[in-house]
């Protein structure tokens, strides 16, 4: 049995898994999907003090007081970072990362530092007094997505995201995670920011799939996305042994 920690996105939240959740558990595994602070449900706690660390130790804390020993840790788009920095607090509990068509970032790095100058500069100017950034894209341009889907999930993205957690940085030191394994899912179809990641995943000789899926993937392909779960973990012996 192994623990996979499911960690959503920008503007995202714990429902982001909620397809794919019970296809895990129903293959024998235990399933969290928490849901980071200022953002969904927790959307009433946003404020300019929440920042990278904030979501760190959302997770970290969940390891800790669930009691998750050896956790598979997938983070979906922005959580790259956020996956990163949890295994580089407590290797001890990690087991594997996965990226989910996500950043793949190198210690002391932000977010703001993967993205076009442009890019980052728009979300800093559209920054509000409550520390969120403007709204997020329309879930449509993320295609093949049918109009029910995007409207659904368009309804229950946050309209503000935490603008401190793209500008920290990752701690420096990256020695903790020379010890876990990794491994990168990519999204083919549609726009995506996540090509160089990919990129940096297959030069570091960690397993890369490609999902015929845009970038909601597992709200819109929750079977594969699962199964590729499974057998990212099953070719890592996770929860048996640590390569």
């Amino acid at each position: 049995m192994a623990s996979f920690v499911l960690v959503h996105g920008s503007f995202g939240g714990g429902w982001c898994w909620q397809k794919v959740a019970p296809l895990l558990e129903a293959a024998g595994h235990q399933m969290y999907r928490p849901t980071l602070t200022g953002l969904a449900d927790r959307s009433h706690l946003l404020s300019p003090s929440v920042d990278l660390k904030t979501h760190i130790s959302d997770v970290a804390e969940l390891l800790f007081y669930e009691d998750i020993d050896r956790a598979i840790l997938v983070g979906h788009s922005y959580s790259g970072m956020v996956i990163t920095g949890v295994a580089q607090t407590m290797p001890q509990r990690v087991a594997q990362l996965i990226y989910f068509d996500a950043y793949v970032p190198q210690p002391g790095q932000s977010r703001w530092d993967l993205v076009p100058p442009d890019s980052a500069a728009a979300e800093r100017e559209a920054v509000g007094p409550d520390g969120g950034t403007g709204p997020p894209p329309p879930a449509s341009i993320f295609v093949p997505i049918e109009s029910g889907t995007a409207a659904w999930i368009d309804a229950r993205l946050s309209p503000r995201h935490p603008v401190g957690t793209y500008e920290q940085s990752l701690p420096p030191d990256g020695s903790a995670l020379e010890s876990i394994s990794r491994a990168f899912i990519q999204c083919m179809l549609g726009p995506s920011r996540f090509g160089p990641s990919a990129a940096k995943a297959r030069d570091s000789g960690w397993p890369v799939r490609e999902l015929a899926a845009g970038h909601f993937a597992m709200l819109t392909h929750p079977r594969e996305v699962a199964q590729l779960l499974l057998e990212l973990a099953g070719e890592n012996n996770v929860g048996r042994e640590r390569k």
